[in-house]
């Protein structure tokens, strides 16, 4: 698995996961495990087989949480000096040349994306489209409707 980038704010938000998983998640699996064995006969019981398949998932996921968080390259947007340039980690407002609507969008990791708080993945087909470009510029996106275009009206690192 190669770096993942994640802003801080991403970072932060999977290592509160990661607490939460192991400290209220985690517990209360292993009790309702244990709630499920006092019950007796282990081969017939769906609690607990239920606990243990939740078990799997939490474990998972913790798995999962700390492989990335390991492997994560942490860029704080407000440190990048890219010269007005959208990078990852940007602030980047455009407006489509379509229909002349405008929209804010942060450029962030694949686990921080979020359409409806602004957030886009870096590895979105419109994040993909605006990297490397400037204020001014104008982006061409294939959307499923046909190629979309986008002038970029301000680039932020905030």
């Amino acid at each position: 698995m190669g770096t993942i980038p994640l802003t801080v704010a991403g970072a932060e938000a999977l290592r509160n996961e990661l607490h939460e998983m192991k400290t209220v998640h985690r517990p209360a699996v292993i009790a309702a495990i244990a709630e499920a064995r006092s019950h007796g006969d282990l081969s017939e019981n769906a609690e607990y087989d239920a606990a243990k398949e939740k078990q799997g998932f939490i474990e998972g996921r913790i798995a999962e949480l700390e492989s990335k968080l390991s492997n994560a390259q942490i860029i704080n947007p407000s440190l990048i000096n890219a010269d007005g340039a959208c990078v990852f980690g940007a602030t980047v407002e455009l407006e489509n040349l379509q229909n002349g609507e405008s929209a804010t969008y942060q450029i962030v990791g694949d686990d921080e994306a979020n359409i409806k708080n602004g957030k886009i993945s870096i590895s979105s087909p419109i994040a993909r489209a605006l990297i490397g470009k400037y204020e001014g510029d104008v982006a061409e996106v294939q959307a499923p409707g046909g190629i979309q275009e986008y002038e970029i009206l301000s680039v932020k690192y905030i």
